[in-house]
């Protein structure tokens, strides 16, 4: 279990003990929350006490009278919200007027529990503070990381689709001043070297256009029978390009039944997503393995290559955003670092799991394994 800090600040002793009393064993839970929370409580008599406990325990929940010796509990209040500290208030009183209500209220006072209150109407009032502490503080994590993921993005995107930019353009200079003659033949090793630059910048662009087009929850309108014989086709036409020059064989095996109930696009993301990597990852003249399998509890899609392999280190970081292997191996390979997180995040969508095994110089496997279950239950809207 999880637990929250609750500060009361009151003047009366029997409030205060009253609370701790009432809480002691009380714990919140809730569907949507990921563990139940228990409360240690602390006390303050007055709203000088109480700031230096605030300052000091940082509670996630106080408790406030109005009325108090010294300064009084809208003050208290005042000096929380200038701090801009993540407490949920709530006002414990049984003196507010109108015009304290209305200052509590604009400070940020979530609620008024008013004096005497039983032990279920506070058990209440504490039940749905928590719930909403825990969902402002989910929703600024997501803003923090959308912020975070935001920026990463846009400056892997300026990095990366400025140096082949201005490796194009010095190329294509070269060639408007002839600085190698007039023959074309001169310039073919300029060509393809443009050519391999802008794959590049083509391969980052799908990326976005897979990062954008994922909404990452289930949406029951687009769902209907992929047929994933045909997406792993669509697949190795898209790579067959760079798999020609790289002398890559294709092999796919079908065991079971070929269709799930799916947003194809999500598969379609898998799928190109894994080959490309296979081929790419690959050695000249090496073999990528398509195996679509299906049983009684679960479907399985897995891409197996021939390539350079990684250490577990590598492995491990697989499915950061942004993350790519960097060594002398994959020094000319190109690309965004977001694929792979792509995939997992499709993958848990249909609450599945992917599991990599891989040895240097010898080739990866990545296997992805969706229970039946979860289909069936996508398929009736359950």
């Amino acid at each position: 279990m999880a637990q929250l800090k609750i500060l009361v600040v009151d003047d009366e002793p029997g409030i205060r003990s009253g609370v701790s009393r009432i809480l002691g064993n009380f714990h919140v839970t809730y569907p949507f929350m990921d563990e139940d929370y228990t409360f240690q409580i602390l006390e303050a008599a007055t709203g000088e006490e109480g700031i230096e406990i605030i300052d000091r325990e940082m509670p996630d929940i106080l408790l406030l009278d109005n009325k108090l010796p010294g300064i009084q509990g809208v003050e208290v209040l005042e000096y929380v919200r200038k701090k801009n500290y993540d407490i949920v208030v709530a006002m414990i009183t049984s003196y507010a007027s109108i015009d304290v209500a209305v200052k509590a209220h604009n400070d940020g006072a979530i609620d008024f529990i008013p004096k005497p209150f039983t032990p279920q109407e506070l058990k209440s009032s504490i039940e749905q503070i928590t719930k909403q502490q825990y969902l402002r503080r989910i929703t600024h994590k997501l803003k923090v990381e959308g912020r975070k993921v935001r920026f990463q993005f846009l400056s892997v995107l300026s990095h990366e689709l400025k140096a082949p930019l201005n490796a194009v353009e010095g190329y294509l200079k070269m060639m408007q001043e002839r600085q190698m003659g007039d023959s074309l033949d001169e310039y073919s090793s300029a060509i393809e070297r443009s050519l391999q630059r802008i794959d590049s910048m083509r391969h980052l662009i799908m990326d976005l256009l897979d990062f954008t087009k994922v909404s990452f929850e289930r949406q029951m309108e687009k769902m209907q029978n992929v047929n994933l014989r045909e997406l792993a086709s669509m697949a190795v036409v898209t790579v067959s390009p760079y798999a020609i020059h790289k002398d890559i064989r294709f092999v796919t095996e079908v065991n079971g039944c070929e269709t799930i109930w799916a947003d194809p696009n999500d598969f379609e993301i898998i799928m190109n997503n894994l080959v490309s990597n296979a081929v790419k990852y690959n050695n000249h003249g090496g073999t990528v393995t398509i195996t679509l399998d299906c049983n009684d509890n679960e479907f399985s899609l897995s891409v197996a290559d021939t390539g350079i392999g990684m250490n577990n280190e590598e492995r491990d970081m697989l499915f950061e955003e942004f993350s790519r292997i960097r060594n002398d191996k994959t020094r000319n390979i190109s690309g965004s670092g977001l694929g792979l997180s792509i995939v997992k995040k499709v993958v848990d969508l249909y609450h599945g799991v992917i599991n990599v095994e891989s040895n240097p110089d010898k080739g990866s496997v990545f296997t992805v394994i969706i229970p039946r279950s979860q289909v069936s239950n996508l398929k009736t809207g359950i």
